[in-house]
């Protein structure tokens, strides 16, 4: 599936992308909303340390027919719209983009002027989210969790047969770095009656973002043959969890204020396209069930996984304070995932439930198999029984104030350029 913008050998005449472990090389070319301060927002890809104007870019030059199209959209603003464009589309906007932005290219000047600093533009979301829906397909999470409170069943029967899901709340998604304020809900401890109050337990949840192409209409289903053309990009997605505030509210039907409140997700959408050199095998553990058959498919075994490295670091006020840097925590990969995306694609719309362009699916946490790897500090601190201890000497088992929580990732393998995610980042300010 790979094709000549995977090609190891190109450099960009933006010169930063060049520069060792940067996340957005010429082979990456991700998607972002973005203004600078007194002007207009603008849809943009991500070139090295700057971002390329595509409101523009769509007039500076003379672009190819289908690229001119997408483009035209792209310049009005429409990310919607282009992400609902044919797969074969898309692809062609990305061709002519790095052809225009590789080393040698007769576009160099006309583009140059269309540059913006990264570090002079304000990222907004990328597109308007419709619905959001965050799934549980980390099954190391799902499992260290569970034995918290079923030591002798951590995982619950259906687990292994379904993608679990529930529908989350858009309107509280925002593009990091964002200002996180803590949440008061109803606390119960030991006393008979519960109480109104800020959450103690604050923690984060380290997940991937999955962004919907083209939908489907109400009634009808994609299909897993279908699916993976339904995935326009991905993204990091931090799904702050308050947990005191969850373990009350959750039965009998899950998640609610105690996850509302505020939901991270990185600015730059990482096309599936740029991820092609990145797909793995999808396979079960030996023992374990194999999928239903509308979850099945050839393509889904052979590369249905995606291999990304996921980080989260942490920084705390009298860190920051004293001119420290971030500490990172843990590290995992998105490949352990017990369901692909396409799976949880065909899964969401198999009862005709239709998903529109823009949709964004949370994958839930993302832990892996190892002490150190889990994906929240629920799992790190053991419950909240053994206190993770900084390099300064303090001690976290939840989130304080002045904490800023960074996700961060990124696809490396041997005969592919590294690309990555950029930020996922958040601080806590209450």
């Amino acid at each position: 599936m790979t094709d000549m913008t995977h090609d190891t050998t190109l450099t960009s005449w933006v010169a930063s992308a060049q520069t060792p472990g940067c996340d957005f090389p010429i082979q990456n070319l991700p998607f972002g909303r973005f203004r600078v301060p007194g002007g207009p927002e603008s849809l943009g890809v991500a070139i090295g340390d700057a971002i390329l104007d595509l409101r523009a870019a769509a007039t500076a030059i003379t672009w190819h027919t289908d690229a001119q199209w997408g483009l035209t959209l792209l310049g009005a603003n429409d990310m919607n719209a282009f992400m609902a464009l044919p797969k074969i589309m898309r692809r062609s906007l990305r061709e002519e983009l790095s052809l225009a932005l590789r080393t040698g290219s007769p576009h160099e000047h006309a583009l140059h002027t269309c540059l913006v600093p990264q570090s002079q533009a304000q990222m907004q979301l990328p597109c308007h989210i419709g619905d959001y829906t965050d799934f549980y397909t980390g099954i190391h999470h799902a499992t260290t969790v569970g034995k918290l409170f079923r030591p002798d069943s951590p995982l619950l029967p259906n687990y292994k047969w379904v993608p679990i899901g529930y529908h989350g709340r858009g309107s509280s998604i925002r593009v990091g770095p964002q200002s996180v304020k803590r949440p008061l809900g109803q606390l119960k401890g030991d006393a008979a009656s519960p109480e109104l109050g800020l959450a103690r337990r604050l923690d984060y949840e380290l997940e991937i973002g999955a962004f919907i192409s083209q939908g489907n209409e109400l009634g009808d289903s994609i299909t897993m043959d279908q699916a993976e053309d339904a995935l326009f990009g991905l993204c990091l997605l931090n799904d702050w969890s308050a947990r005191d505030v969850q373990a009350w509210e959750y039965q009998p039907l899950g998640p609610f204020l105690s996850k509302s409140f505020a939901t991270t997700i990185s600015p730059w959408i990482v096309t599936m396209e740029a991820l092609d050199p990145f797909r793995v095998p999808f396979t079960r553990p030996e023992g374990d069930p194999q999928p239903l058959a509308y979850l099945d498919s050839p393509i889904n075994r052979e590369r249905g996984g995606v291999d990304i490295q996921l980080e989260v670091w942490l920084q705390t006020a009298a860190m920051r304070q004293a001119g420290q840097p971030e500490v990172r925590l843990m590290r995992s990969n998105f490949r352990d995932a017990y369901w692909t995306l396409a799976q949880l694609v065909a899964h969401h719309t198999i009862n005709g439930c239709n998903l529109g362009s823009g949709d964004l699916f949370g994958s839930g946490t993302q832990s892996g198999p190892n002490p150190g790897e889990g994906g929240s500090l629920l799992e790190l601190s053991h419950g909240g029984q053994a206190p993770l201890t900084l390099p300064d000497g303090s001690r976290r088992t939840f989130l304080e104030a002045g904490d800023t929580v960074v996700m961060r990732a990124f696809c490396e393998r041997t005969g592919a350029a590294r690309i990555g995610f950029g930020e996922a980042r958040g601080t806590i300010v209450g």
